[in-house]
């Protein structure tokens, strides 16, 4: 009878398949589920987070302008003032802030799927992170954005101009949380893309996109009134760490960490009937290679 491997062994077979598993795309189907499922429950947990009233939004608001004015940051009145000089422009930014957080973000999202699969997982898993956790803000740190300052001299372009945008109808603002702005995650997305862009496109003109889009996205959020540098700041900051420990967790693939997943993994495919048929995939070669004792 052949004798069984020694656990150390079977630690670091376990640790090979999740290594494998970690540096392959999953099945599509089910990242298009996942997509739909965690962005309809972001999007309703935005609605639902609006249950205390406007009252600490507006008293956040002057806390973050008071802090930028002692910082010497509060610039967003002066942009949202030269922007509204230019009326071709300001339309163009309306636009561009309700469509391409979502036209933009996708596609790379796709491309990564398509091109870059070895890096797919970790950093879908830094963004879906990135995400929860700014809900998080939007529940304890309520905050009114610029636009709704009119005292402060801040104006709204899109009803300025009567322009298409993101809160054009009273039915688009009632649907979603307009009050969540700390932490910008129209920001803390541009540059989760544009790292993505200049870190593995392989194209000059994508890597250049990559440093534009975030640039002209915070560009747009502070002029269009729709948020704070320190927004901007803190959703950037969100994803810089998100990407730092799912890279650490994933890319550097620590053997305690892969191990216990592949523990939880078998379990779960036992119980769904699978893992039979996924016991027996090989691992070719990667850069990330088990430890064996």
């Amino acid at each position: 009878m052949a004798q069984s491997a020694p656990p150390a062994a079977r630690r670091g077979e376990a640790a090979a398949r999740m290594r494998h598993r970690v540096l392959t795309a999953p099945p599509v189907w089910r990242e298009l589920l996942l997509v739909v499922l965690f962005y309809s429950g972001y999007t309703l947990t935005r609605i639902v987070l609006v249950q205390d009233g406007t009252g600490p939004a507006f008293a956040h608001a002057d806390e973050i302008l008071r802090l930028e004015r002692y910082l010497g940051l509060d610039v967003e009145l002066h942009l949202n003032q030269t922007l509204l000089a230019v009326p071709w422009l300001a339309r163009t930014a309306n636009i561009f802030y309700a469509t391409m957080h979502f036209i933009v973000t996708l596609g790379v999202v796709v491309w990564l799927y398509r091109y870059r699969p070895q890096h797919y997982r970790w950093l879908r898993a830094a963004i879906m992170i990135a995400t929860g956790v700014a809900l998080i803000g939007f529940w304890l740190y309520p905050l009114a954005p610029p636009r709704f300052l009119h005292s402060e001299g801040f104006v709204d372009p899109v009803t300025a101009l009567h322009s298409l945008g993101l809160y054009a109808s009273d039915a688009s603002g009632s649907l979603t949380n307009q009050y969540a702005a700390m932490p910008s995650m129209h920001a803390g997305w541009a540059l989760w893309c544009g790292i993505i862009l200049v870190r593995l496109a392989s194209q000059t003109w994508a890597k250049i996109l990559g440093v534009l889009y975030p640039a002209t996205t915070v560009f747009v959020i502070l002029s269009t009134a729709n948020h704070y540098v320190l927004d901007a700041v803190a959703g950037m900051a969100l994803i810089s760490g998100t990407l730092s420990v799912s890279w650490l967790l994933y890319t550097r693939c620590p053997v305690p960490i892969l191990v216990a997943r592949a523990r939880v993994a078998h379990r779960l495919a036992q119980r769904t009937g699978r893992g039979a048929s996924r016991s027996g995939t090989g691992s070719p070669a990667s850069p990330c290679r088990a430890t064996r004792s």
